[in-house]
C-alpha cells in the first residue's frame, strides 16, 4: 500500500520518545498538570492498554504522568506503525478532543505507568479560561493535525484517480483538514486485494474506511461530514442572533468576534470553512505571518478561535433561501431545517468560473482544477502543468506548483504580469526557473485520451495557435457571486453581487448602515459584496465590521439583550 510510516519499531516497549521539534509534542509543567488534575483524575496505566482508539468518539485528553504511550495508526492490522511515543509530562490527542472529531489513531500504552484523563468538556473549559495552558495545547493540536495529513494517518479513500466522485471527496476531504489517505485502483497493486478483503469490487468505489471498522460506499459529502463530526448537533434554541452564510474569511472573522462579544451564532457553508482562500497554497501578505500561511491553516485557525469563544460550525449546508417570518429571518437548507436568525450576514463569496472551451466537462473530473493545495500537488508532481489567469490566486498557485511540477506555464490574458497580481509575487515568479509566463495568451481548446495531453493556445494580439504540452490545467479566471439562493427583495447589481450601504435606495423609512443590504439586518461581506476589494485582509475587516453593526441592529429596540440562552 501507499502509506508513509514514521516508523515501526520491533519493541514498542523499548521505543525512544518522539523528539519535539517542532512544538507539536510539548512537555507541561508540574504546575500546568497540577491545573488539569484538578479537572480530571489519574489512574494506572498497564502495557497493552488502549486508552482511545481510532474511531473513537468522543475521546479525553490524556497526559502522561509517568510510563509512556504510543499513538499508533491502523492498530491491529498488518499495517500497523507507530506516529509517535510520549513520555512523562506529555499530553496526547489533537483537534478532535476539542471539535468532537473521532479519532485518527489509537493510544496504546507501551511502558507501564500513570496517566492524568480529562473530559473534552472539561478541557474546553481549560482552553477558555485558562489562556496560557490553553495556548500551549491549542498550538501543539494545529500542529498535530498538519503532521496527520502529512502522515497519511486517518480514513481510507478508495477509489479510481479517474473517478469524480473519488476527487470530490479527496476534495472534501483536503478542504476540511480530515486526516485521510487515498489508495489509487488504478496504480497500487494492493488495492484490489483489500477490496476483496472487504467484500467489494473495483466497480463498487470509492469507497471511504473509518476507524478500520466502517466501510461507507460512494457517501455524500454530508454523509461523510456527519460520520466524522463536523455536523453539529441542534441548538439549544432555535432563535440566533447571527446568522453566518458562508465560511470564508469574511465569515470565519465574524463568526470570531460575534462569539467573542457573546452572540449566539451559527456558521453555514455548503463545502468547507476557508472559502477561496482557504485554497490557496501560501497568503504572504497576510498580517501576522511573515512566513506566509496557508489559506486551510489560516481557515483552521479561525474555526478554533470561533469555537472556543461558543459558536457553532455546519459544514456541509446549503443554503436555498432566505425569508422573512414574524420580525426574524429564516434560511432554508437543502437536506436539512431552517436556521433561525434575528440577523444575517452573507458572506457567501463566488465561484470559480469555468473557461469556455470545447471538452471542459470531459477532462474536469481528471485534468482541471481550482485549486492548487498540497492535495493537487500530490496528483500532479513531476509533470508539466499550466496555469490560467492574472490574479494572486493564480500566481499563489504558480509559485506552489513550481515545488513539485517540472514545469509550470502561466497562461495571462493580460499584456502584463501585474496588471491584477501582486508585485511581490510578480518578482517571485519572474525568479523561478521552473516557471514560464505567457502574456496575452488565451486557451482555445483541450486535447488528449481521457486525460489532458495538450492545451491548444493563441496569442490574442496575432491570432497566432500553438500547442502547449500539460497534463494538468489549474483555472483562476475570477469568479461569479454565490447569490442565486436570494430573493428579488435583496437588492443585487448588474454582476449578481449584493448592494449594501449607500448603494442601495431606500424609502426613508430605514438609514441603512454601511455593509446593510436592502434588508433590515441583513449585512454582506466579503467577495460577495459589490464593490469589495477582493482580498483576505479586507473580507476579514469586513465580516468584523458586520459584527458591530449587527449587534447595534439587535440593540436599537427597548429591552433586548443580546447572548446566547
Amino acid at each position: 500500500m501507499n502509506d508513509r510510516a514514521p516508523s515501526t519499531p520491533q519493541e514498542p516497549s523499548t521505543q525512544v520518545e518522539t523528539p519535539d521539534a517542532h512544538g507539536a509534542y510539548p512537555r507541561l509543567d508540574a504546575p500546568q498538570i497540577d491545573a488539569l488534575t484538578a479537572r480530571g483524575s489519574r489512574r494506572p496505566a498497564e502495557v497493552g492498554d488502549v486508552l482511545f482508539g481510532e474511531g473513537d468518539e468522543p475521546y479525553d485528553f490524556f497526559v502522561v504522568v509517568s510510563g509512556k504511550v504510543a499513538n499508533v495508526a491502523d492498530h491491529g492490522t498488518p499495517e500497523e506503525r507507530v506516529i509517535s511515543v510520549h513520555g512523562a509530562g506529555r499530553f496526547l490527542g489533537e483537534l478532535g478532543v476539542l471539535t468532537g472529531q473521532p479519532s485518527f489513531f489509537t493510544a496504546v500504552v507501551v511502558e507501564a505507568g500513570e496517566v492524568l484523563d480529562v473530559p473534552p468538556e472539561a478541557l474546553r473549559e481549560v482552553v477558555a479560561h485558562d489562556p496560557a495552558l490553553g495556548d500551549l495545547i491549542l498550538r501543539a493540536f494545529l500542529l498535530r493535525r498538519s503532521l496527520l495529513i502529512e502522515f497519511g494517518v486517518g480514513v481510507r479513500i478508495v477509489g479510481s484517480c479517474y473517478s469524480q466522485d473519488t476527487r470530490r471527496l479527496r476534495e472534501f476531504a483536503a478542504r476540511n483538514r480530515l486526516p485521510h489517505r487515498f489508495l489509487d485502483l488504478d496504480k497500487d497493486p494492493g488495492v484490489e486485494k483489500l477490496l476483496r478483503s472487504l467484500a467489494f469490487r473495483p466497480e463498487d468505489t470509492p469507497i471511504v474506511i473509518l476507524g478500520g471498522r466502517q466501510v461507507l460506499r460512494n457517501p455524500s459529502n454530508a454523509e461523510l461530514a456527519q460520520r466524522l463530526g463536523l455536523l453539529v448537533p441542534e441548538p439549544s434554541t432555535p432563535l440566533h442572533d447571527l446568522v453566518v452564510v458562508g465560511a470564508g474569511p469574511a465569515g470565519l472573522a465574524a463568526s470570531v468576534y460575534a462569539a467573542s462579544e457573546g452572540m449566539a451564532v451559527i456558521t453555514l457553508d455548503s463545502v468547507a470553512t476557508g472559502g477561496q482562500a482557504g485554497t490557496s497554497s501560501r497568503i504572504e501578505n497576510y498580517l501576522g505571518f511573515p512566513s506566509g500561511i496557508s489559506g486551510a491553516e489560516l481557515a483552521e485557525r479561525a474555526v478554533l478561535q470561533a469555537e472556543k469563544f461558543g459558536a457553532r460550525m455546519h459544514i456541509p449546508a446549503t443554503a436555498a433561501a432566505l425569508k422573512q417570518d414574524a420580525g426574524h429571518y429564516v434560511v432554508d437548507v437543502e437536506d436539512g431545517p431552517p436556521v433561525l436568525g434575528r440577523s444575517v450576514l452573507i458572506a457567501t463569496g463566488a465561484r470559480y468560473r469555468r473557461l469556455p472551451v470545447p471538452r471542459l466537462e470531459e477532462f474536469e473530473p481528471t485534468s482541471i482544477y481550482y485549486a492548487a493545495t498540497q492535495q493537487e500537488a500530490l496528483w500532479c508532481g513531476r509533470v508539466q502543468v499550466a496555469v490560467v489567469g492574472g490574479g494572486n490566486s493564480a500566481g499563489q498557485a504558480t509559485l506552489f506548483l513550481s515545488n513539485s511540477a517540472s514545469r509550470v506555464v502561466l497562461l495571462v490574458r493580460e499584456d502584463d504580469l501585474g496588471t491584477s497580481m501582486s508585485r511581490y509575487l510578480v518578482d517571485q515568479i519572474r525568479r523561478t526557473p521552473q516557471v514560464e509566463v505567457r502574456t496575452h495568451t488565451e486557451v482555445r481548446e483541450l486535447v488528449g485520451d481521457g486525460t489532458l495531453e495538450t492545451l491548444v493556445v493563441e496569442d490574442n494580439h496575432t491570432g497566432k495557435r500553438e500547442d502547449v504540452p500539460a497534463r494538468a490545467l489549474f483555472v483562476f479566471i475570477g469568479s461569479t457571486p454565490c447569490t442565486w439562493w436570494l430573493g428579488d427583495e435583496v437588492a443585487r447589481d448588474d454582476s449578481g453581487f449584493v448592494r449594501t450601504g449607500s448603494d442601495v435606495e431606500r424609502d426613508g423609512s430605514y438609514p441603512g448602515t454601511f455593509l446593510e443590504t436592502s434588508l433590515p439586518g441583513v449585512f454582506a461581506a466579503g467577495d460577495v459584496r459589490s464593490g469589495s476589494i477582493k482580498r483576505v485582509a479586507s473580507a476579514v475587516g469586513e465580516g468584523a465590521m458586520a459584527v458591530r453593526l449587527s449587534y447595534a441592529h439587535l440593540t436599537r429596540g427597548e429591552g433586548y439583550t443580546v447572548g446566547r440562552s
